[in-house]
């Protein structure tokens, strides 16, 4: 039986029991939302030690995500880039390779690292299509629905699956007439490639109820991919991408019903004034299903701190109810992410979508900050290292500068504002707001 299933039958399990425990909420809100289909309990199954809950009433998580491409293919860079990912914090990780030989490079990802594992099945199934018989629109269904079962019993804790590109949502593209970002998904762009040269449907969207058995048998999460996202702000909210987004609410429930976790993807590139529309289209139309958030980028000209773009929409996403945001890194629409970038993208995505949950989870995220607020004004190094979200990095700097063994910092000095208040107004200020 899946989480979802044991939910259904009022079962609390001990993943249910985990989440509770992290997010300190009681097993049975749990329970009770992932029986709703609102909270999703990702689980890998081979290096498996941490369970994460993704979904209404919890903490925003982030995703990392790593892979080969065709310009630069090196496993252990890879495998390092995993590392530094969960080492940061990172809640989740997608292995998104497109070159090399697929099937070691996943192997070794899911060896790697303790946090879940997603992927994108598409790839490997193009990218072995193309090297066998170099043209995508060759690509054999029967071979990828063997390929999606391989991998789930790999132990891939959750999977992006473009079911929700069909002939339909092709149709509302073509008499759309123009995109100005084109499309941006690459799984997403083969398989309307495939359809429209074969004239068939997309047979992950054709068989629909064969997916979720598969993902199912395992209890592998259904993300229900967002191939016709939109890649510039000027087309977010399009009929094209809004059609996949209503398909896709409609699948979520579907996948429900026949006891298969899921969760919708979501745009992309969006205005920061349609961020919060976008989410609730999303939980509207598909009872609060959790919404994983691929960025999103509120502006298209920030290359080389597209990291800072990404953190503005994915705290404003956080804040409105996102529940998964993908980290975006410096090297974004530049190059594939090296290990620095890997770890500046992590770092800026956890504190987005820490800012977004001290207004979501108000009096639970934000009781941290609190804390630190007291210490701050109190010149209590310590403390403040227990509550800052990145205490390495930020003692890098004090060192440098000036050390914990001065009151304040080198900021300002004699001026500092504490210290002088200290001395004026030190009783009025140790309080506590009662």
């Amino acid at each position: 039986m899946t989480q979802l299933e044991k939910a259904q039958s009022g079962i609390i399990t001990d993943e249910m029991h985990e989440v509770a425990k992290k997010e300190c909420v009681s097993p049975e809100y749990v329970m009770e939302c992932v029986k709703n289909g609102q909270i999703v309990i990702l689980n890998g199954r081979r290096n498996a030690k941490k369970i994460v809950g993704i979904g209404k009433g919890l903490k925003t998580k982030i995703n990392a995500s790593i892979g080969t491409s065709t310009d630069i293919c090196d496993i252990d860079h890879e495998r390092r880039k995993a590392n530094i990912a969960e080492r940061c914090g990172a809640d989740t990780l997608m292995e998104l390779s497109a070159a090399g030989d697929l099937d070691a490079i996943r192997g070794a990802i899911l060896d790697e690292v303790s946090i879940p594992v997603g992927n994108v099945p598409l790839y490997q199934a193009f990218c072995e299509t193309i090297q066998l018989r170099n043209d995508p629109s060759k690509l054999d269904p029967e071979y990828l629905f063997d390929l999606i079962e391989r991998q789930c019993a790999d132990g891939v804790a959750f999977m992006a699956i473009h079911c929700g590109i069909n002939l339909f949502t092709i149709e509302r593209m073509k008499r759309q007439g123009y995109r100005y970002g084109g499309l941006c998904s690459k799984g997403g762009t083969l398989m309307v490639q495939w359809m429209m040269k074969n004239r068939k449907e997309n047979p992950l969207f054709e068989q629909f109820e064969r997916v979720c058995s598969i993902l199912k048998r395992y209890d592998t999460v259904l993300s229900l991919g967002n191939g016709i996202r939109a890649g510039a702000i000027h087309d977010s909210l399009d009929r094209a991408q809004m059609a996949e987004l209503i398909l896709n609410c409609e699948l979520a429930e579907r996948a429900r019903q026949m006891g298969c976790q899921a969760m919708v993807e979501g745009p992309g590139h969006v205005p920061l004034d349609e961020i919060e529309a976008n989410i609730i289209l999303q939980k509207k139309m598909s009872n609060d299903a959790p919404y994983y958030m691929l960025g999103p980028l509120p502006s298209d000209i920030g290359a080389g701190f597209d990291h800072i773009t990404a953190a503005i929409g994915a705290a404003q996403s956080s804040m409105y109810g996102a529940d998964l945001i993908c980290y975006i890194t410096p090297a974004e629409h530049l190059g594939l992410p090296n290990e620095k970038d890997v770890e500046i993208g992590v770092k800026v995505a956890r504190l987005a979508a820490h800012i977004g949950d001290c207004v979501k989870l108000k009096g639970r995220a934000d009781q941290k900050d609190k804390e630190m607020s007291k210490a701050r004004r109190d010149f209590d190094w310590k403390k403040q290292f227990e509550n800052m979200l990145f205490p390495e990095d930020a003692k890098v700097i004090l060192d440098d500068r000036k050390g914990i063994t001065h009151k304040g910092c080198s900021m300002c000095g004699d001026m500092c504002a504490l210290k002088n208040a200290e001395i004026s107004l030190n009783s009025y200020l140790k309080g506590d707001k009662k």
